[in-house]
């Protein structure tokens, strides 16, 4: 989906000015027809130099769209015209890109498109697991009940991010204190003492094992530092772009599965997604298979990704959903075991759901043992390397005192 901007005029011949997402310079005019504008100026917004998109996000969080899913699924329940909702949200939400949002789809709305269709244009703020329970609740005239069962989903959703989140905080910042710290003394305090230990002697004494490690260690951060820079900036950007490649994805998701302790966080957590989003579309009237589809293009990890492919065709095939994804490996047993059940007894929706809150509550205590189990191990890693810092620059001191003495 490419950006356009355009200036155009509408039946009263007002000037409109704004942005849509069309694959297509053709298909932005024709919405634009639809929305009865006649253009007047249409550009493709490009990325940044060297043709990179600098785009940092849409600037809207999950809790706006809660909010917004909510109100819009209270109106619809208390009998209000969706246009009539649409003109209400898009005036109120405090929130820039979901104001101007809901205005454009209210106004496709108006010129005849489908409330799920008007969203299907707006990819980076309404994905394809909304849209698609949004068609199915308009299909089946239940949108309301939808809307609130999605905005369900979205807090928990938010709520697994939040405890994955709060899991890599404390070790990164244990590990971001150490490496300010670990620099200030190399690059500002160690030379002090190099330089005075050197005065003292005149160059003579031979300096402890120790500390002309740390010396040397301190040489190499004062005088190569924008090398050390550079590298790290060269690893972390060769790693990035590795990952933008499908191997590299399925390369680097493989290795986080195995990690110890964060593999096993990462895969209950991918468990409690997939069996969340997909009892959520089933339980809404989403078929099976449009279902797995969404779920793989909302997995987050290119492991579980493929094996949820391979689960559609089976389906598609013939087959349960719980042979494959059991087949796969990557789905503990207890799960696979569940979701046979559920399909046996046609319960589906609400035996995933059930899986759901289980793995939710699996994460939760994940993240409270690693939380526990880490600080103490980062806590005296730290004390470590300060120790043998502080200790190799006090050695000398010591070895003077001894031949004064």
């Amino acid at each position: 989906m490419a950006t356009f901007a355009y200036v155009g005029r509408t039946r009263s011949g007002a000037v409109k000015k704004g942005e849509l997402s069309a694959k297509t310079r053709d298909e932005a005019v024709d919405q634009l027809r639809k929305q009865s504008v006649v253009v007047t100026s249409l550009d493709e917004k490009k990325g940044g130099a060297g043709g990179f998109n600098l785009s940092f996000g849409s600037g809207l969080t999950d809790k706006d769209l809660v909010v917004f899913t909510r109100q819009f699924g209270t109106m619809i329940n208390a009998g209000l015209p969706l246009v009539q909702c649409l003109e209400i949200l898009s005036t109120q939400s405090e929130n820039k890109v979901l104001r101007e949002t809901i205005g454009e789809v209210k106004t496709q709305v108006e010129a005849g498109s489908t409330f799920s269709d008007a969203l299907r244009r707006h990819p980076k703020v309404f994905d394809d697991l909304y849209v698609n329970l949004v068609h199915a609740g308009e299909v089946g005239g239940l949108l309301d009940t939808i809307l609130t069962r999605l905005a369900k989903y979205i807090e928990k959703a938010m709520k697994l991010k939040g405890q994955i989140k709060s899991a890599m905080i404390y070790p990164s910042a244990i590990l971001g204190v150490a490496a300010v710290v670990i620099t200030v003394l190399m690059i500002w305090v160690i030379p002090i003492f190099a330089k005075m230990f050197n005065e003292l002697s005149g160059g003579k004494m031979g300096l402890p094992g120790p500390t002309q490690f740390v010396i040397d260690v301190s040489n190499v951060f004062t005088s190569y530092w924008y090398v050390m820079l550079g590298s790290i900036g060269a690893v972390v950007f060769s790693i990035k772009k590795y990952y933008a490649t499908a191997q590299g994805r399925m390369t680097i998701d493989k290795l986080l599965l195995k990690t110890p302790v964060f593999g096993d966080l990462i895969r209950k957590a991918s468990v409690a997604k997939f069996t969340r989003t997909l009892g959520t579309l089933l339980g809404s009237g989403v078929p099976l298979l449009d279902g797995l589809t969404i779920c793989a293009k909302t997995a987050g990890n290119k492991v579980i990704e493929e094996a949820l492919i391979n689960a559609r065709g089976s389906i598609a095939g013939g087959k349960t959903i719980a042979d494959p994804l059991a087949a796969s490996g990557i789905f503990p047993k207890m799960v696979t075991h569940m979701i046979a059940v559920g399909e046996s007894t046609g319960a589906l929706d609400a035996m995933l759901g059930k899986i759901a809150d289980f793995y939710e509550d699996e994460v939760d205590q994940a993240v409270a043992s690693l939380t526990s189990l880490l600080e103490p191990v980062m806590m005296v890693f730290l004390g470590i390397v300060i120790g043998f810092i502080v200790i190799a620059m006090y050695l000398p001191i010591f070895k003077m005192s001894e031949a004064i003495g």
